[in-house]
């Protein structure tokens, strides 16, 4: 039986891949200090023979020293706040997770011999003057403003995976994530696709920041797990950057006319300054993945904010 470590187990990512790796029959070590996780994304598993859950800051070196840790085979690092709403709020304690307690599991990695996958991100882009982004663009990225702490640490984060990598032969790997959503999107987590949903159903005005002509592009969660699982099991993707995405745009005012429609609501589209930084344009070119993983997204923006709608309407008990 395989033995998988998740840090961020409790959040948005880790909470689906703790369920999909346990369907896979792994023993689970899950890891979270719930800076933005929720306990009760895993409550349904807390009983589960082959899940144990260890609530942990990985920045602290104590976490090289449990012995839970013993004998992984796997660590997927998805510990961080990914929404501008909190990794603003700590902004230290992202730069912490997405340095120190990258380097801590990747010391976790070289003492076990274990495969290494870190959770980067789009955002390592910036505002990209290259459009759409593969993984050979180097980014626009600015390292003075309120997004930096989540962007440039997780820039960083590559760069320990990559020493790693190259000096102790740590077998990394690194997936670039894009705008992922789903129904388990926590419905206060401040990011587009939720916010939208959640005010078009309740009859609130849908705020769009910006004129809405921005665009990004979104991938349902069951499809970024899959990148996941697939990037791990790839001995071709060791030592490699991939992203992981939907190569299908629209712009932010499409998507709100488009949850409008979706769920019939009354709701009123307003506008609202465009927050600093914010990328004008987002979507990955998914050739690598295409090639080294045979992955590529399934599920539509149509199908997926279906699914999200219907979640939301039991959640707020519609």
């Amino acid at each position: 039986m395989k033995k998988a470590v998740i840090t961020g187990a409790a959040g948005f990512l880790g909470s689906h891949l703790v369920k999909r790796l346990l369907d896979k029959n792994y023993k689970v070590i899950g890891i979270d200090n719930f800076s933005s996780g929720k306990g009760e994304n895993l409550v349904e598993l807390l009983n589960h023979q082959n899940f144990t859950f260890i609530e942990q800051d990985i920045t602290s070196a104590t976490v090289l020293n449990l012995d839970d840790l013993n004998g992984v085979n796997e660590i997927f690092h998805l510990a961080s706040p990914a929404s501008p709403k909190f990794y603003q709020k700590d902004p230290l304690g992202t730069i912490y997770v997405n340095t120190i307690g990258t380097e801590n599991m990747l010391k976790v990695a070289k003492q076990n011999k274990a495969k290494f996958l870190f959770a980067s991100t789009s955002e390592v882009y910036g505002d990209p003057i290259e459009h759409p982004q593969s993984e050979h663009y180097r980014g626009n990225v600015n390292t003075w403003g309120p997004r930096a702490c989540y962007d440039e640490s997780k820039r960083l984060g590559e760069t320990y995976c990559y020493e790693y990598y190259h000096q102790y032969g740590v077998q990394v790997k690194i997936v670039r994530i894009f705008n992922t959503y789903s129904a388990s999107l926590r419905n206060d987590d401040g990011r587009v696709i939720s916010n939208f949903v959640t005010q078009a159903l309740l009859g609130k005005d849908i705020t769009i920041y910006g004129d809405g002509l921005q665009s990004r592009s979104f991938c349902y969660v069951d499809d970024t797990i899959d990148g996941f699982l697939k990037m791990m099991e790839s001995k071709d993707a060791t030592g490699e950057i991939v992203n992981i995405g939907n190569t299908n745009e629209i712009t932010i005012l499409e998507l709100a006319k488009l949850v409008k429609r979706l769920t019939g609501s009354k709701s009123t589209i307003v506008f609202h300054p465009l927050p600093i930084d914010d990328p004008r344009e987002r979507r990955p070119v998914i050739e690598k993945a295409k090639r080294l993983l045979g992955w590529e997204p399934k599920v539509d923006i149509e199908e997926g904010l279906l699914r999200t709608i219907n979640s939301y309407r039991k959640l707020l008990k519609l």
